[in-house]
């Protein structure tokens, strides 16, 4: 992977491709919210793409935004060469089989009110896809592959479990053939024994299917599992860029030693993680700061960092992995 300008993350090989992408809401008396603002990054065909920041950061309107709901204030998000900002209606209807998402909470992102069988079939019946028959077919298959039997056709999501509804959250994405699958913390919202579960079925589901996945969530833990590479997001901009061995075992910014260091370590006899603490509050999106966005926080910061902002930029020698710093932890010899 090569940067471009030193603050896009490009590669020929990206399925998706998120350019300058900028949200930003009203929020009365002329005042805006900004959400994300300028973020670039790729997405390579077949791999787990994790994106982490605690809430607020602004990764799930990032993840929304991709499928144009709602669509940026600024930016391109080019799918399979097409910018989806860009395209009418119609023809932005023709993408969207190709892209889905899974929701945080499985349970209230299923109609109550239908069964099953006609959740799961309705995709093909609004695109017209095969006869009655055959769209039977398709959701028995697609039932078995996630690990449910066809006797759920006739119940209703009340009758299941929360991770039961997220297996036919799965389901219902999957039975349109997507080439990409955006996951919104699919997991949170369910018991640690059955995250592993749906963790391991997202996997199998992707081997199978061919899948890219963006795996959105504020569980360091969870995404350092699934990821082949992670981002990590503050108050709507881009930390760091790295492979999971990398980020973690090597932090290169301030903030992710932060968030790392948060983690609760399982072994009582561990040594403390060393990292300084981080001081004064999380500034509002309404009045971000100048600069370097983290610096009110930052134990590093300088005058440097109040004044400009720090680009997207290598670290290290494997060329994979980056961050938007002054003053990177690495060449501290932090």
């Amino acid at each position: 992977m090569v940067t471009a300008g030193a603050a896009h993350l490009r590669d020929e090989r990206a399925l998706l491709r998120v350019e300058d992408l900028t949200v930003e809401f009203g929020a009365g008396r002329g005042r805006r919210v900004h959400a994300v603002s300028g973020v670039t990054f790729d997405v390579l065909e077949g791999e787990t793409l994790g994106l982490v920041g605690e809430s607020g950061c602004g990764k799930t309107t990032t993840g929304r935004a991709i499928i144009q709901l709602p669509p940026p204030t600024r930016g391109r998000v080019l799918f399979g060469g097409d910018d989806l900002a860009g395209l009418s209606k119609i023809a932005l209807r023709q993408v969207r089989p190709r892209i889905q998402m899974i929701y945080q909470d499985p349970i209230s992102s299923l109609n109550p009110r239908r069964t099953v069988g006609r959740i799961i079939e309705e995709p093909l019946r609004v695109w017209g896809i095969g006869d009655k028959e055959s769209r039977e077919v398709a959701v028995d298959r697609i039932l078995d592959a996630v690990g449910l039997d066809a006797t759920a056709k006739s119940r209703r999501p009340r009758e299941f479990s929360g991770g039961q509804c997220q297996r036919i959250c799965i389901a219902r994405a999957l039975i349109l053939d997507p080439k990409l699958i955006i996951c919104d913390e699919p997991v949170s919202s369910l018991d640690v024994s059955v995250q592993a579960q749906i963790l391991n079925l997202l996997e199998k589901m992707k081997q199978r299917y061919g899948l890219t996945l963006i795996f959105i969530s504020h569980d360091l833990a969870v995404v350092r599992n699934v990821s082949d590479r992670v981002i990590v997001m503050y108050l709507g901009k881009l930390c760091e860029v790295g492979a999971p061995e990398d980020l973690y075992g090597s932090p290169a910014h301030p903030y992710t030693e932060a968030l790392l260091a948060a983690v609760p370590e399982p072994d009582p006899d561990a040594p403390p993680r060393a990292s300084r603490r981080l001081t004064g509050e999380l500034p509002s999106p309404l009045a971000p700061p100048s600069g370097c966005r983290f610096r009110t926080r930052c134990p590093y910061a300088t005058e440097r960092c109040a004044t400009e902002e720090p680009p997207m930029r290598p670290v290290g020698s494997g060329g994979d992995h980056f961050v938007a710093c002054h003053h990177p932890l690495t060449e501290a010899g932090e």
